[in-house]
């Protein structure tokens, strides 16, 4: 007589779900104080360091094979340059959906938040330590930044009902859904590496976490400071 063997199954989506690979861009060019970085709509936007260009190489290496039913891209110009090489290997024109922007950091932008970071500046410890993003003179609240958020991703979910889409977005954007998943502390997630892929999936109701922070596919690209925001 046959013994019923009960095998542990593998992860399957609910019906109507939405799987999202969430991808930090990659590594932007290092922020001078004689250069600081152009601004759009008051946001810094600069474009892909030489290391971040070969990062959106190794990401569409990574991803080429996956069925994606869309490449969402923020306005910013780092996530449309790291999506670039996977949306010619499939042939897909990106969406761009503004409000998955990174953070708007305020007096701060145009690269002045790297500098205040690395010099420990009281104002920046401070944030850290209160974990609110608006402790920066004119920077955007936790709350605005999680509603926009939040309405991005639902356009996805209704957009993409079983279906498989990748986000290219920032990492001050990956922490914030990641907490809104898994209800956690403001930045338990901050500090994703450039070119890491985040896996979630939508519900109409939460968030499902798959993995967070994967860099199997940069190799050697990970290099100090990478998890700085912009």
């Amino acid at each position: 007589m046959t013994t019923q063997e009960y095998r542990q199954p593998r992860f399957v989506p609910p019906p109507g779900a939405t799987e999202v690979l969430l991808v930090r861009h990659g590594e932007s060019r290092a922020a001078t104080p004689d250069d600081p970085f152009p601004l759009l709509d008051g946001h810094g936007d600069p474009e892909l360091h030489p290391n971040g260009r070969m990062q959106a190489d190794l990401i569409a290496d990574r991803l080429r094979h996956e069925p994606l039913a869309a490449v969402y891209v923020s306005n910013l110009r780092r996530t449309n340059e790291t999506a670039a090489p996977l949306c010619r290997h499939l042939g897909l024109e990106p969406c761009v959906e503004p409000d998955l922007r990174e953070v708007f950091l305020g007096d701060w932008e145009g690269g002045l938040f790297r500098i205040k970071a690395h010099e420990a500046d009281p104002v920046y410890l401070r944030m850290q330590a209160e974990e609110r993003w608006d402790v920066i003179p004119n920077g955007e609240s936790n709350e605005a930044l999680t509603e926009r958020i939040a309405a991005a991703l639902e356009r996805m979910r209704l957009a993409h009902p079983d279906a498989k889409v990748a986000a290219f977005v920032h990492g001050g954007v990956i922490a914030t859904v990641l907490q809104m998943a898994s209800r956690s502390r403001p930045f338990a997630f901050t500090g994703a590496a450039n070119g890491s892929i985040s896996h979630i999936v939508l519900l109409e109701d939460r968030i499902l976490i798959r993995s967070f922070n994967d860099c199997a596919h940069l190799a050697d690209t990970i290099v100090p400071g990478d998890s700085q925001l912009t």
